[in-house]
């Protein structure tokens, strides 16, 4: 067994067969979890090259097993992967993926540069072999093999395997590499090669190679078996009191002050991926307000390191206090945010709200308002908050992506860093309003009003998610976002309140309407934001599927229980009925209370230069087509197959179909049953009846953003 640290270029920089075995698991790395943390990473290393030429920044990935193969009579060297074939996997389509944006940069000899590290030449290839230096043997060979070989630009659509997690993973890293080189066009060729040598260069592992007779099992199950690994934190204290005593410090004394060493700071918490501990997840976000960057859980220690010894511009005594004092603040504002009867001042508050939507991007941002170096009047931390907090909710509310929104975040204080009290709010704000890509943008009312009023509500969003949001509309109701004091000088109290819907899910027992079109429309109005309000759990179980009117109804019942404010529009206003308007009119009173809990500046209109991203074959449903006018309800769907000429079917709301006289919940649904219960890609299996398809509908949705 030989074990050496190297990179991409020691690995792969030699012709050979890297073999992923046939009992290899299949690739499942995804964007949220590995690929988007890979990019920033790659980018954040590439981006410390570009503005310090002479210092080399380095990112480690972990440790790969391999095993030689038995020596054949001809042709190259071979690898069986024991142990690391996602992360080989994800390495060798990031390589490709930037070698094809440079290609497409006319940047040819940096791209061959990557080439080469992911094909063999010719010479080295047998006849009809792949080129390519990693092979799988699983069922992603087909899918691997047809994006790696085939020439750029890629037409991701039109693969044989374009929904494969390989594809799509080849995709992701294509565009967003394109985006970082397109981001300065003047230096592109130096942004390519920044990129081309942190590939190559910056990024280790540790290789771990086996002999042919040697156990892979064995140290397969030893690398994987449980340990106690040290946190960052841990790495973090050594290195202080290490730098203490070098200065003369008194380290029994310095030991006193470590606040890191209580059940809060020790207890483990997730994010994303990521499981760590408290006191690591702080550092990290401390180390991100100072120098406002981003900055990945796996690569704090050796950031807080480069730190304190290049850029702080202070001893280790001096970072100790403040540090103890922010971690303080920290704590206290934590702990307040997590009592359900406190009452919050704004930055607690925006914890709260940050930690149900499972935030922590924006603690970076608090930490640095709130440091003992600034000298932000409260007044002025809470505006700044409430234009972050806004940024965020309102991408929340679209369901748009989040992979970015640390680093802008990051960017954002080193941007307005430095700035007066006076001019903090406004430099937030314009910095916030200035961003115009998919990724980033601050979306403006016209958008989330369009999007809100036809959304299912309580299905896009997890139960904590909806309470929050409902809370902050009682909130509205009580006067805390108007200039006048509130209604009843105390907000709601953040218990666990149940989501009630007014109209109920089982609404088919006391609501009758009068056929399947009107069912339909029934169904897709049920789940939206008019149809939900909060109530406490003992009311929620003596009128959840009742019905409205009678001394027993619901609007009885809520008329007896005045707890919240939110509910007595509904009784006042309701008297003859709850239907459809009645939903649609309290949609739009809740918009307007989301909308003025989370404002933007007067005439922010939240532009996008990249909308057309924010949709994709993966993500645009058949109620896309329908909110954007492609599709009407009532339209007549005809299938393309020729092996059921007859079967028909009819749009309804929300995208859904009806068929057979039994409505389905989208034409995907109503094709299944027409195959018999076998899947299949309804976008081409139904068209308009004399018009187009499904997915030439679609094309028309992705055309337009």
């Amino acid at each position: 067994m030989k074990t050496d640290l190297t990179t991409p270029q020691g690995i792969f920089g030699m012709p050979q067969h890297l073999t992923v075995p046939i009992y290899q698991r299949p690739y499942v790395w995804n964007e949220e979890e590995q690929w988007a943390p890979l990019w920033a990473d790659i980018r954040r290393i590439t981006e410390h090259r570009l503005d310090s030429p002479g210092v080399s920044a380095k990112h480690f990935l972990g440790a790969v097993v391999t095993q030689d193969a038995e020596a054949g009579p001809v042709g190259v060297q071979e690898f069986h992967i024991v142990d690391g074939q996602q992360r080989l996997t994800t390495l060798q389509i990031a390589l490709d993926a930037a070698a094809a944006a440079f290609q497409q940069r006319d940047a040819s000899a940096l791209a061959a540069r990557l080439t080469f590290l992911t094909h063999n030449d010719a010479m080295f290839a047998g006849h009809d072999d792949s080129r390519l230096k990693l092979r799988h043997t699983n069922r992603d060979r087909a899918a691997f093999d047809e994006v790696m070989l085939a020439e750029p630009p890629i037409d991701y659509a039109h693969l044989d395997h374009g929904d494969s997690l390989i594809a799509r993973a080849h995709e992701y890293f294509t565009s967003h590499i394109g985006a970082w080189l397109d981001a300065d066009p003047e230096n592109i060729t130096a942004r390519a090669d920044a990129l081309a040598m942190s590939l190559q260069h910056s990024l280790e592992l540790v290789i771990i190679r086996l002999a042919p007779d040697e156990d892979s099992q064995e140290i397969f199950e030893t690398l994987n078996a449980r340990g106690t690994p040290l946190t960052a934190a841990d790495l973090i204290k050594n290195y202080v009191f290490q730098r203490l005593k070098a200065e003369g410090q008194d380290t029994i004394e310095a030991y006193r002050r470590w606040p890191f060493e209580t059940k809060f700071w020790e207890a483990e918490v997730s994010v994303g991926r990521f499981a760590t501990t408290r006191s690591a997840l702080f550092l990290g976000q401390w180390l991100v307000s100072q120098v406002g960057k981003e900055i990945s859980p796996r690569s704090t220690f050796a950031r807080f390191k480069f730190f304190t010894e290049h850029e702080a511009g202070r001893s280790m005594s001096a970072l100790l206090d403040l540090i103890t004092a922010q971690a303080a603040t920290y704590q206290q504002l934590t702990e307040i945010a997590a009592d359900s009867h406190a009452d919050l001042d704004r930055a607690a508050l925006h914890l709260y709200r940050m930690s149900v939507a499972q935030v922590e991007m924006t603690k970076p941002i608090i930490l640095w308002l709130t440091s003992p170096e600034t000298s932000y009047r409260p007044t002025t931390v809470a505006a700044v908050i409430d234009a972050v907090e806004s940024w965020i909710i309102r991408r929340r509310l679209l369901r748009l992506q989040s992979s970015d929104l640390g680093r802008v975040a990051a960017e954002m204080i080193a941007a307005v860093r430095g700035a007066s009290d006076a001019d903090v709010v406004d430099r937030v704000q314009h910095y916030l309003t200035s961003l115009q890509s998919a990724s980033t943008y601050w979306p403006g009312d016209e958008e989330l009003r369009s999007t809100l009023r036809s959304m299912h509500f309580y299905r896009r969003f997890s139960q904590p998610m909806q309470r929050m949001l409902l809370q902050a509309v009682e909130d509205w109701y009580r006067g805390y976002t108007s200039s006048g004091p509130s209604k009843t000088g105390i907000r709601i109290h953040r218990d666990k309140h149940q989501v009630e819907h007014i109209l109920p899910r089982s609404w088919r027992a006391h609501w009758p309407v009068m056929d399947a079109a009107a069912e339909a429309e029934r169904d897709d109005v049920v789940h939206r934001l008019g149809n939900l309000t909060l109530l406490t759990g003992s009311l929620n179980a003596s009128v959840s599927n009742g019905a409205w009117l009678g001394k027993d109804g619901k609007r009885a019942a809520l008329e007896r229980h005045d707890a919240f404010l939110m509910n007595r529009p509904i009784v006042t206003s309701s008297a003859d009925g709850w239907d459809e308007a009645s939903i649609a009119r309290r949609t739009d009173e809740l918009i307007d209370a989301l909308l003025s809990t989370w404002p933007v500046p007067a005439g922010h209109e939240g532009k996008t230069v990249d909308r057309v991203v924010r949709f994709s074959k993966a993500t645009t449903s058949y109620a896309n087509l329908v909110d954007a006018g492609l599709l009407a309800v009532g339209t007549a769907l005809v299938c393309m197959d020729g092996r059921w000429p007859d079967a028909c079917g009819t749009v309804l709301a929300g995208g859904q179909m009806l068929y057979d006289g039994k409505t389905y919940s989208s034409p995907a649904a109503a094709a299944r049953v027409v195959r018999g219960g076998r899947s299949g890609n309804a976008w081409y299996f139904w068209k308009v009846e004399g018009g187009p398809s499904l997915n030439d509908l679609r094309e028309q949705l992705l055309q337009q953003g």
